[in-house]
Protein backbone atom coordinates (compact mmCIF):
# COMPACT_ATOMS: atom_id res chain seq x y z
CA UNK A 1 0.00 0.00 0.00
CA UNK A 2 0.82 4.05 -0.06
CA UNK A 3 3.52 4.49 2.32
CA UNK A 4 1.60 7.71 3.87
CA UNK A 5 0.90 6.79 6.79
CA UNK A 6 -1.47 9.75 7.47
CA UNK A 7 -3.80 8.79 4.55
CA UNK A 8 -6.67 6.48 5.66
CA UNK A 9 -7.37 3.63 3.21
CA UNK A 10 -10.45 5.41 2.12
CA UNK A 11 -8.33 8.83 1.43
CA UNK A 12 -5.57 6.49 -0.43
CA UNK A 13 -7.99 4.84 -2.72
CA UNK A 14 -9.85 8.12 -3.76
CA UNK A 15 -6.48 9.62 -4.82
CA UNK A 16 -5.44 6.21 -6.70
CA UNK A 17 -8.90 6.79 -8.25
CA UNK A 18 -8.14 10.47 -9.19
CA UNK A 19 -4.21 9.47 -10.41
CA UNK A 20 -6.09 6.77 -13.32
CA UNK A 21 -8.62 9.75 -14.07
CA UNK A 22 -5.72 12.35 -14.85
CA UNK A 23 -3.65 9.22 -16.61
CA UNK A 24 -6.71 8.74 -18.39
CA UNK A 25 -7.30 12.20 -19.96
CA UNK A 26 -3.17 12.67 -20.56
CA UNK A 27 -3.65 9.26 -22.68
CA UNK A 28 -6.65 10.58 -24.28
CA UNK A 29 -4.92 14.39 -24.81
CA UNK A 30 -1.68 12.29 -26.06
CA UNK A 31 -3.78 10.52 -28.51
CA UNK A 32 -5.47 14.19 -29.93
CA UNK A 33 -2.43 15.62 -30.54
CA UNK A 34 -0.83 12.38 -32.58
CA UNK A 35 -3.58 12.76 -34.26
CA UNK A 36 -3.70 16.70 -35.34
CA UNK A 37 0.07 16.28 -35.88
CA UNK A 38 -1.09 13.27 -38.15
CA UNK A 39 1.94 10.98 -36.66
CA UNK A 40 3.99 11.22 -33.26
CA UNK A 41 5.98 8.58 -30.83
CA UNK A 42 2.56 7.29 -29.37
CA UNK A 43 3.69 4.37 -28.40
CA UNK A 44 6.23 5.15 -25.76
CA UNK A 45 3.92 8.32 -25.15
CA UNK A 46 1.42 5.99 -23.70
CA UNK A 47 3.84 3.44 -21.70
CA UNK A 48 5.37 6.49 -19.38
CA UNK A 49 2.40 8.57 -19.09
CA UNK A 50 1.77 6.76 -15.68
CA UNK A 51 4.92 7.73 -14.40
CA UNK A 52 4.01 11.25 -15.84
CA UNK A 53 1.19 11.53 -14.01
CA UNK A 54 1.66 10.34 -10.43
CA UNK A 55 5.06 12.77 -10.53
CA UNK A 56 3.15 15.62 -11.58
CA UNK A 57 0.06 14.96 -9.68
CA UNK A 58 1.45 13.74 -6.22
CA UNK A 59 5.45 14.53 -5.70
CA UNK A 60 6.36 17.42 -7.95
CA UNK A 61 7.13 20.83 -6.50
CA UNK A 62 6.49 23.84 -8.94
CA UNK A 63 4.32 26.92 -10.18
CA UNK A 64 3.17 26.64 -13.69
CA UNK A 65 2.62 30.60 -13.34
CA UNK A 66 6.79 30.79 -12.78
CA UNK A 67 8.04 27.74 -14.25
CA UNK A 68 12.01 29.18 -13.99
CA UNK A 69 10.86 28.63 -9.71
CA UNK A 70 14.55 28.15 -8.11
CA UNK A 71 12.93 25.43 -6.22
CA UNK A 72 11.18 23.65 -7.73
CA UNK A 73 11.60 20.17 -8.90
CA UNK A 74 13.58 19.46 -11.71
CA UNK A 75 12.00 16.56 -14.90
CA UNK A 76 14.28 15.21 -17.44
CA UNK A 77 12.97 13.17 -19.82
CA UNK A 78 15.69 11.61 -21.70
CA UNK A 79 13.59 9.73 -23.93
CA UNK A 80 12.69 12.79 -25.93
CA UNK A 81 11.17 11.38 -28.51
CA UNK A 82 8.13 10.58 -25.98
CA UNK A 83 7.61 14.60 -26.76
CA UNK A 84 3.88 14.09 -27.15
CA UNK A 85 3.37 12.66 -23.77
CA UNK A 86 5.69 15.76 -22.35
CA UNK A 87 3.79 18.35 -24.54
CA UNK A 88 0.38 16.96 -23.53
CA UNK A 89 1.50 16.76 -19.69
CA UNK A 90 2.66 20.64 -19.65
CA UNK A 91 -0.69 21.61 -21.34
CA UNK A 92 -2.72 19.62 -19.01
CA UNK A 93 -1.18 21.04 -15.81
CA UNK A 94 -1.39 24.20 -16.98
CA UNK A 95 1.61 25.76 -18.42
CA UNK A 96 0.39 26.20 -21.88
CA UNK A 97 -3.02 26.09 -23.77
CA UNK A 98 -3.82 22.63 -24.66
CA UNK A 99 -5.07 24.27 -28.04
CA UNK A 100 -1.16 24.85 -28.69
CA UNK A 101 -1.28 21.37 -29.07
CA UNK A 102 -2.99 21.43 -32.22
CA UNK A 103 0.03 22.81 -33.55
CA UNK A 104 2.37 20.34 -32.60
CA UNK A 105 5.36 19.12 -34.86
CA UNK A 106 3.70 21.31 -37.55
CA UNK A 107 5.56 24.02 -39.23
CA UNK A 108 6.54 27.02 -37.53
CA UNK A 109 5.05 25.50 -34.26
CA UNK A 110 6.76 26.22 -30.99
CA UNK A 111 6.39 22.61 -30.21
CA UNK A 112 8.27 20.15 -31.73
CA UNK A 113 8.73 16.72 -32.16
CA UNK A 114 11.41 17.22 -29.19
CA UNK A 115 10.48 19.47 -26.89
CA UNK A 116 12.99 22.71 -27.00
CA UNK A 117 13.20 23.60 -23.28
CA UNK A 118 13.55 27.49 -24.72
CA UNK A 119 9.95 27.46 -26.59
CA UNK A 120 8.22 25.52 -23.86
CA UNK A 121 7.29 26.63 -20.54
CA UNK A 122 7.30 23.62 -17.80
CA UNK A 123 10.31 21.57 -19.89
CA UNK A 124 13.73 21.32 -18.05
CA UNK A 125 16.02 20.01 -20.73
CA UNK A 126 15.77 19.85 -24.45
CA UNK A 127 15.89 16.05 -25.18
CA UNK A 128 15.99 13.71 -28.11
CA UNK A 129 19.59 12.80 -28.75
CA UNK A 130 19.41 9.62 -26.67
CA UNK A 131 21.57 8.77 -23.71
CA UNK A 132 21.61 12.52 -22.63
CA UNK A 133 19.22 12.91 -20.00
CA UNK A 134 20.79 11.23 -17.07
CA UNK A 135 24.08 13.08 -17.20
CA UNK A 136 22.22 16.31 -17.87
CA UNK A 137 19.99 15.28 -14.54
CA UNK A 138 22.86 14.60 -12.79
CA UNK A 139 24.64 17.52 -13.34
CA UNK A 140 21.21 19.64 -11.80
CA UNK A 141 20.81 17.19 -8.88
CA UNK A 142 24.52 18.20 -8.04
CA UNK A 143 24.00 21.73 -8.79
CA UNK A 144 21.34 21.56 -5.75
CA UNK A 145 23.55 20.41 -3.63
CA UNK A 146 26.08 23.28 -4.07
CA UNK A 147 23.62 25.52 -4.18
CA UNK A 148 22.25 24.87 -0.68
CA UNK A 149 19.11 23.61 -2.48
CA UNK A 150 16.46 20.70 -1.83
CA UNK A 151 14.52 20.21 -4.89
CA UNK A 152 14.79 17.01 -6.37
CA UNK A 153 16.08 16.03 -9.90
CA UNK A 154 13.76 13.30 -11.69
CA UNK A 155 14.50 11.30 -14.93
CA UNK A 156 12.89 9.39 -16.91
CA UNK A 157 14.88 7.03 -19.56
CA UNK A 158 13.36 4.22 -22.20
CA UNK A 159 15.03 1.15 -22.03
CA UNK A 160 16.14 1.23 -25.76
CA UNK A 161 18.39 3.74 -25.61
CA UNK A 162 20.74 2.15 -22.58
CA UNK A 163 22.11 0.91 -25.39
CA UNK A 164 23.78 4.57 -25.18
CA UNK A 165 26.89 4.26 -23.11
CA UNK A 166 27.11 7.95 -21.65
CA UNK A 167 24.40 6.57 -19.49
CA UNK A 168 26.66 4.04 -17.93
CA UNK A 169 29.21 6.66 -17.53
CA UNK A 170 26.76 9.05 -15.87
CA UNK A 171 25.71 6.04 -13.46
CA UNK A 172 29.52 5.53 -12.82
CA UNK A 173 29.31 9.56 -11.61
CA UNK A 174 26.24 9.33 -9.76
CA UNK A 175 27.08 6.85 -7.62
CA UNK A 176 30.99 8.14 -6.88
CA UNK A 177 29.21 11.50 -6.18
CA UNK A 178 26.60 9.96 -3.72
CA UNK A 179 23.68 12.01 -5.24
CA UNK A 180 20.63 10.44 -3.33
CA UNK A 181 18.54 13.27 -4.67
CA UNK A 182 18.51 11.98 -8.15
CA UNK A 183 15.74 9.81 -8.61
CA UNK A 184 15.53 8.04 -12.11
CA UNK A 185 13.36 5.55 -14.17
CA UNK A 186 13.70 3.20 -16.68
CA UNK A 187 10.32 3.05 -18.95
CA UNK A 188 10.76 -0.57 -19.52
CA UNK A 189 8.51 -1.34 -22.39
CA UNK A 190 10.39 -3.71 -24.16
CA UNK A 191 10.59 -2.46 -27.67
CA UNK A 192 12.65 -0.24 -29.31
CA UNK A 193 12.47 1.37 -32.87
CA UNK A 194 13.76 -1.60 -34.60
CA UNK A 195 12.30 -4.54 -32.12
CA UNK A 196 12.35 -5.86 -29.29
CA UNK A 197 15.36 -4.41 -26.61
CA UNK A 198 16.37 -8.50 -25.86
CA UNK A 199 16.82 -8.81 -30.00
CA UNK A 200 18.56 -6.20 -31.06
CA UNK A 201 20.90 -5.60 -27.82
CA UNK A 202 19.97 -7.43 -24.98
CA UNK A 203 19.57 -5.20 -21.49
CA UNK A 204 18.68 -8.14 -18.95
CA UNK A 205 19.78 -8.89 -16.07
CA UNK A 206 19.03 -5.47 -15.80
CA UNK A 207 18.84 -5.03 -12.59
CA UNK A 208 22.05 -6.04 -11.94
CA UNK A 209 23.18 -3.27 -13.64
CA UNK A 210 22.26 -0.94 -12.09
CA UNK A 211 23.20 -2.62 -8.99
CA UNK A 212 26.82 -3.19 -9.66
CA UNK A 213 27.03 0.51 -10.59
CA UNK A 214 26.08 1.43 -6.90
CA UNK A 215 22.30 2.42 -7.55
CA UNK A 216 19.70 1.05 -5.17
CA UNK A 217 16.72 -0.44 -7.48
CA UNK A 218 13.75 -0.75 -7.23
CA UNK A 219 11.82 -2.87 -10.11
CA UNK A 220 7.64 -2.33 -10.29
CA UNK A 221 4.82 -2.49 -12.39
CA UNK A 222 4.80 0.67 -14.18
CA UNK A 223 1.04 1.16 -15.10
CA UNK A 224 0.17 0.58 -10.64
CA UNK A 225 -0.14 3.63 -8.90
CA UNK A 226 0.41 1.69 -6.07
CA UNK A 227 3.74 0.47 -6.94
CA UNK A 228 5.01 3.29 -8.43
CA UNK A 229 4.18 5.15 -5.11
CA UNK A 230 6.04 2.80 -2.76
CA UNK A 231 8.89 2.87 -4.67
CA UNK A 232 8.66 6.81 -5.48
CA UNK A 233 8.33 7.49 -1.34
CA UNK A 234 11.26 5.56 -0.76
CA UNK A 235 13.24 7.19 -2.93
CA UNK A 236 12.31 10.66 -1.69
CA UNK A 237 13.02 9.30 2.01
CA UNK A 238 16.78 7.62 0.90
CA UNK A 239 19.28 9.34 2.46
CA UNK A 240 22.02 6.17 1.80
CA UNK A 241 23.93 8.46 -0.45
CA UNK A 242 23.20 5.99 -3.04
CA UNK A 243 21.06 6.95 -6.12
CA UNK A 244 17.48 4.93 -6.85
CA UNK A 245 16.67 3.87 -10.12
CA UNK A 246 13.18 2.66 -10.84
CA UNK A 247 12.83 0.23 -13.41
CA UNK A 248 9.04 0.62 -14.52
CA UNK A 249 8.20 -2.03 -16.77
CA UNK A 250 5.57 -1.11 -18.74
CA UNK A 251 3.69 -2.11 -22.50
CA UNK A 252 4.48 -0.66 -25.46
CA UNK A 253 1.13 1.56 -26.85
CA UNK A 254 -0.53 0.95 -22.78
CA UNK A 255 -4.36 1.70 -23.61
CA UNK A 256 -4.81 1.16 -27.11
CA UNK A 257 -5.16 -2.39 -27.69
CA UNK A 258 -3.74 -2.41 -31.37
CA UNK A 259 -0.78 -0.80 -30.06
CA UNK A 260 0.40 -2.44 -27.21
CA UNK A 261 3.40 -4.47 -27.05
CA UNK A 262 3.84 -3.59 -30.54
CA UNK A 263 7.04 -2.25 -31.24
CA UNK A 264 5.96 -0.88 -34.82
CA UNK A 265 3.79 1.85 -33.16
CA UNK A 266 7.00 2.99 -31.60
CA UNK A 267 6.49 6.37 -34.31
CA UNK A 268 2.79 5.79 -36.23
CA UNK A 269 0.44 7.65 -37.95
CA UNK A 270 -3.24 8.20 -37.09
CA UNK A 271 -6.24 8.17 -39.63
CA UNK A 272 -9.71 8.84 -38.73
CA UNK A 273 -10.54 5.40 -38.95
CA UNK A 274 -7.34 4.52 -36.08
CA UNK A 275 -8.43 7.40 -33.87
CA UNK A 276 -11.72 6.53 -33.22
CA UNK A 277 -10.60 2.82 -32.42
CA UNK A 278 -8.03 4.11 -30.42
CA UNK A 279 -10.44 6.10 -28.46
CA UNK A 280 -12.86 3.36 -27.46
CA UNK A 281 -9.94 1.61 -26.51
CA UNK A 282 -9.15 4.30 -24.32
CA UNK A 283 -12.24 4.20 -22.27
CA UNK A 284 -12.29 -0.09 -21.94
CA UNK A 285 -8.77 0.49 -20.83
CA UNK A 286 -10.02 3.22 -18.16
CA UNK A 287 -13.12 1.07 -16.95
CA UNK A 288 -10.39 -1.86 -16.13
CA UNK A 289 -8.27 0.88 -14.39
CA UNK A 290 -10.91 1.83 -12.74
CA UNK A 291 -12.14 -1.36 -11.18
CA UNK A 292 -8.23 -2.56 -10.12
CA UNK A 293 -7.83 0.41 -8.36
CA UNK A 294 -11.61 0.44 -6.29
CA UNK A 295 -9.89 -3.27 -5.69
CA UNK A 296 -6.53 -3.50 -5.34
CA UNK A 297 -7.08 0.48 -3.11
CA UNK A 298 -8.32 -0.06 0.26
Amino acid sequence: MYANPELTPEQRNEEWLKLEKQAHELRKLCLDTTYWAGSAHIGGGMSVMDMLAILYYKYMKYDVANPQWEDRDRFILSKGHAGVALASLVCHVGFDDKEKLKTFNLSNSTMGIHLDSNKVKGVDASTGSLGHGLPIALGTALAARVLGKDYKTFCIMGDGELDEGSNWEAAMAAAHFKADNLISFVDRNKCMIDGRTEDVMALEPLADKWEAFGFIVKVVNGHNFNELAEAIDFALENKSGKPVMIIADTIKGEGVDFMEDNYMWHYGAINEEKYELAKASLEKHYAKRVARAEKEGI
